[in-house]
């Protein structure tokens, strides 16, 4: 990536050292852009083994400046680059869902940033800032656009359940399943209908199952109707089936009310891959979004300014597909625990990262 200082200024730091110390100190629990210069200043000696450092390590304002004026579109680029890399070919599951980051963005207009998740691998694939004064339909087809989706089954909530996403999913090759709400009343209303007049058939493809978790209870009963002459084919290409999911929550002695949930695919899904697919992108609240603001404190953020929240929040990605695709770790100890034990453990960090000697 380009250096995004001006060389008239004279810069003290090598940018790509400052890169890699981001990304150490990241994984090694910091959380801060105050936490990652001290950290850099503490192990100074240890990144000595790896790095030149010709003026030691930079300072805070210096972390700060460069993650404002970075180029997030350049590393956002350098980062699917890098994602294609290490993980291959994919399989299953590609869930895309936003999250807004609360303690970012200025004028009381948090940042939102749409992810392109691997349900199966757990990593992200990729993001997209929402621009101001937009939302999460403009920024959707942008972050498809970027990535290799074909063969894959792509995932969104009902915000996503658009013509033109759907359409573009088909044309590069992917398939779609698309949450349906009321700001599509009129698929809506003949999914609804139809699963009235057929639900009680035999013929019915169902799948039912129950998830004991952490003291609680989610039964589940996923059923799949074939689209033909519900769905519009020009509205909505290559549409082969229309679902519906019906979750029971119990926690405790308390149950919660019914959910029910309605999608349309275009792949040729049976009731057990629907319940499994919808499973893997609600899984994104868990190994995602409540990640990022638990483990790697994303919501408590205070970085408001440029493109600073952009760039952190990718940050915190890159280490978070860094540890799920640590394959040597066999220990089952949280992602939280982990980045402690890569603060604690040298050679941990060592590994994780991929660093060898000068």
């Amino acid at each position: 990536m380009d250096d995004p200082r001006k060389p008239s200024n004279g810069t003290l730091h090598d940018f790509q050292e400052v890169l890699v110390i981001a990304i150490a100190a990241v994984l090694s629990d910091c959380d801060t852009i105050e936490d990652i210069a001290h950290w850099g200043r503490e192990k100074e000696d240890w990144l000595r083994q790896f790095l030149v450092l010709r003026n030691g390590v930079a300072s805070e304002e210096t972390f700060l400046r460069i993650f404002r004026a970075l180029d997030p579109k350049q590393f956002e680029a350098a980062f699917r680059r890098w994602v294609a890399g290490v993980v291959g070919t994919l399989k299953g599951g590609l869930g895309v869902d936003g999250k807004t980051v609360r303690g970012s963005g200025s004028g009381g207009e948090s940042a939102i940033m749409v992810s392109a998740f691997a349900t199966e691998l757990g990593v992200v694939l990729g993001q997209e800032k929402v621009a101001s004064k937009s939302n999460e339909i403009t920024a959707i087809p942008e972050l498809l656009k970027a990535l290799y989706i074909n063969g894959l089954l792509v995932t969104i909530d009902a915000m996503g359940c658009q013509r033109n996403i759907a359409r573009q999913i088909t044309d590069q090759g992917g398939d779609y399943l698309l949450a349906v709400k009321g700001n599509q009343p009129t698929l809506l209303d003949a999914i609804e209908t139809e699963f009235i007049d057929q639900y009680q058939s035999d013929d019915v493809d169902r799948h039912h199952q129950v998830h004991p978790s952490h003291g609680r209870i989610v039964a589940q009963i996923a059923t799949v109707l074939p689209a033909q002459g519900i769905v519009d084919l020009a509205d909505w290409p290559e549409c082969k089936k229309i679902a519906r999911v019906d979750s029971l929550r119990k926690v405790g002695d308390h149950e919660s009310k019914l959910e029910r949930r309605y999608y349309i695919s275009s792949r040729e899904l049976t009731a057990e891959q629907l319940a499994a697919a919808a499973r893997g992108h609600w899984g994104i609240e868990d190994r995602l979004h409540w990640v990022l603001d638990v483990s790697f404190g994303e919501d408590a953020s205070t970085v408001r300014k440029d493109n600073a929240p952009q760039n952190l929040s990718l940050l915190k990605k890159i280490v978070l597909n860094l540890i799920r695709l640590d394959t040597a770790d066999k220990t089952k100890t949280s992602l939280r625990l982990k980045r402690k034990r890569a603060a604690w453990k040298d050679g941990v960090r060592v590994r994780i990262l991929g660093f060898t000697l000068k």
